[in-house]
């Protein structure tokens, strides 16, 4: 979808992946007069839990700045996931881009299918491409973009998923009301079609 659109294709867990690689007991961040331990953050996300919202938005808020001074747009998965990063990156979001140029996709999929994809898919050691399950991809061993062996993310087990499933339902669902309230276009999209339909709806949605 990035790619289609000329967009930087912002993913959250990658920004999270960098700034939890090579960490040591003791690394936090400071922000707002609070230090955040990265080993603690480190902790929550392999239980399934979501990490401190204010960390979160510290590094996404960063990274979208730095796009928008070079002039570009981005297609944004995983952030925001909480009431507190909706509130604060909503209007940066308007500031920068307008309320006209930003639109949100809900993707709509049940808990059982959701289990099933993230606890099949693979990721690749090199540049972290999420590769869905699929009778074409199933027997993959290395990445097809980039030769890199494929692994299976710690946190994509069923328990965790359910995990994450629950903090969605209670935490990130809210969203959807904050976003209509700040005037976004919210454009709901049936995601258990196939990748391809799925990826024909959201261009639809977004045209109309």
């Amino acid at each position: 979808m990035a790619a289609r659109l000329n967009l930087f294709h912002l993913e959250t867990s990658k920004i999270i992946e960098a700034n939890l690689s090579n960490i040591k007991n003791g690394d936090f961040v400071k922000i707002g007069g609070r230090k955040y331990f990265l080993t603690d953050e480190r902790k929550l996300r392999h239980s399934g839990a979501l990490m401190s919202p204010p960390l979160i938005d510290f590094w996404v808020q960063g990274k979208i700045k730095e796009l928008r001074k070079e002039g570009k747009g981005a297609a944004l998965s995983g952030s925001p996931r909480t009431l507190y990063e909706g509130e604060q990156l909503v209007p940066v979001l308007k500031k920068l881009y307008g309320v006209k140029n930003v639109s949100v996709i809900l993707l709509k999929l049940s808990a059982r299918e959701t289990i099933w994809r993230n606890s099949h898919r693979k990721t690749c050691e090199l540049l972290r491409h999420s590769i869905l399950f699929t009778k074409e991809t199933k027997n993959l061993k290395k990445c097809p973009f980039d030769g890199s062996k494929l692994l299976t993310r710690k946190d994509d087990n069923p328990v965790i998923i359910k995990n994450r499933i629950a903090e969605y339902e209670e935490r990130t669902v809210p969203l959807v009301s904050l976003f209509k309230e700040q005037g976004l276009k919210v454009k709901m999209v049936n995601g258990e079609q196939s990748v391809v339909n799925v990826f024909k709806s959201i261009l639809k949605k977004l045209k109309t």
